[in-house]
């Protein structure tokens, strides 16, 4: 190799990588929410520009290069711009057609609707560090929520980035209630969204802040600095539940969806867990479908173990749905591994996959505060990821996260734990562990818990699902099984 070709290579290995592009987009709606208009400017000609709904063609009114007000024709879900480029795009989308299509619109007031960005931002496709700055232009009165990080300076300015994709993703247009709540050091957006029932915002946005206040009790911090939570009142169609139906979406930014019943007393909100469960998802990145088990099963432990430490739950009652929890996955499709269930029919596996990774996080959890005394625990864990990698902005898999928990650590647990179960038939083996804990079940009343304070492991118990004192008791919720 000659001298000439090592300064080449050396040269090509400290090349920077390519600047990030920053497109701007500027949305304007109109004041009865029926048209949308886009102008995108691109920092270079883009010849590749496409929505992410196949029906976001048929909401499409007008499309063209601002510059020569040539027509661009749309095709299936592109835009036919010419090969050289194009580097300004106006366009307008029949909001009002779009939001009939929206099932989620249906019990909501005429003056708010909901569209998913997916059938009305046209976009070139974002990698690495690019990024699409989307200013709003509102008529007065009207708001918007969108799932993307808010600029720091500038309202109604919005930033979207490289980042798992969801069709699920929602925004909405009108009038409706927006707060912003402090947890800890995150600034949480929180609309509350206009229906045909009567709601009470106030209340509902101090049980949104005490969930999320929940959450920080794990490490001292919410997961994420601006997630947006967007409240649906939609009555009760699943239901006497409070919260009907919970997700988190992750699509550019983190959004934790919540339909409720207003209707239902405000104390039933605060003893029910799904909002715990969805906020809980935040601890954790996206996983890959296969290890949907582990991001489930994460959110199904903390979702007792916090709402037991926040006093919601009594210490009991908080095992007695884990332990019970515990008996539905075993006897869910027990010839399955959870990688496998995780995939197949959720009808039949959704036990297992949901109650598999609950498994998996009492044994790390134990078994760290064993062997360091307490010093180290899951929550300790998981604060370390958070400060390293949340939140995340790409779809991570079961052996990169639990490596990564592994580099927090003096000796290797959580990839000998995934190694032992997630592709082995069965369920974790809890049972003795439980039994160790003092959990157990007494032979006059099979179906009711006993906690056992001689057992071995119980100040580790205690320890997991300890009350803070300074939370005031609350009565133990009803069986829900």
């Amino acid at each position: 190799m000659t001298f000439t070709t090592v300064l080449w290579l050396a040269a090509l290995a400290v090349t920077p990588a390519k600047a990030e592009h920053h497109h701007v987009y500027t949305v304007r709606v109109d004041a009865n929410l029926s048209q949308l208009h886009v102008e995108a400017h691109f920092d270079e000609p883009i010849s590749e520009i496409a929505a992410r709904s196949n029906t976001a063609r048929q909401f499409l009114l007008a499309a063209q290069d601002c510059d020569s007000r040539v027509e661009v024709e749309a095709r299936g879900r592109r835009l036919l711009v010419p090969h050289t480029g194009i580097q300004c795009l106006e366009y307008e989308v029949d909001l009002k057609q779009a939001a009939r299509a929206e099932q989620r619109n249906v019990s909501l007031h005429p003056d708010n609707i909901i569209v998913s960005p997916t059938v009305w931002m046209w976009r070139p496709r974002l990698a690495g560090d690019d990024e699409i700055e989307v200013r709003f232009e509102l008529p007065d009165g009207v708001q918007v929520s969108v799932p993307w990080r808010p600029d720091e300076i500038t309202e109604n300015n919005y930033h979207l980035v490289a980042s798992p994709q969801s069709g699920l993703a929602m925004s909405a247009f009108g009038r409706f209630d927006h707060q912003l709540m402090q947890v800890a050091d995150s600034t949480l957006r929180v609309d509350i969204l206009k229906s045909e029932h009567a709601t009470d915002t106030r209340a509902i946005v101090d049980w949104v802040q005490d969930t999320a206040h929940n959450i920080a009790r794990a490490y001292g911090r919410f997961p994420n600095p601006d997630a947006r939570i967007v409240v649906l009142p939609v009555g009760s169609g699943r239901g006497d539940a409070p919260v009907q139906f919970g997700r988190v979406v992750r699509d550019g930014g983190e959004t934790v969806e919540l339909m409720i019943d207003p209707a239902r007393p405000m104390q039933a909100f605060y003893q029910n867990w799904t909002a715990t469960h969805e906020f809980s998802h935040l601890m954790l990145p996206y996983l890959q479908s296969e290890q949907r088990w582990v991001s489930e099963g994460f959110a199904q432990y903390y979702q007792n173990i916090l709402l037991a430490r926040a006093g919601r739950y009594t210490q009991r009652y908080a095992w007695q749905k884990l332990f019970d929890g515990f008996e539905r996955g075993r006897e869910s499709v027990p010839e399955m591994s959870p990688n496998d269930a995780a995939s197949a029919d959720e009808r039949n596996s959704r036990m297992k996959v949901y109650w598999s990774g609950a498994a998996l996080a009492l044994l790390a959890d134990v078994e760290l505060r064993k062997r360091s005394d307490g010093r180290q625990t899951l929550d300790t864990v998981l604060g370390e990821f958070q400060s390293c990698c949340l939140p995340s902005r790409r779809t991570w898999t079961g052996v990169e996260l639990f490596t990564k928990f592994d580099s927090f650590l003096d000796q290797p647990l959580f990839m000998d734990l995934y190694r032992q179960h997630a592709n082995t038939a069965g369920f974790p083996a809890v049972r003795p562990l439980l039994q160790n804990l003092g959990v157990f079940r007494d032979g006059d009343d099979p179906d009711e818990v006993r906690l056992n304070e001689a057992a071995e492991l119980a100040q580790v118990r205690i320890a997991l699902t300890g009350r803070d004192a300074s939370i005031p008791e609350y009565d133990s919720p009803p069986r829900d099984r």
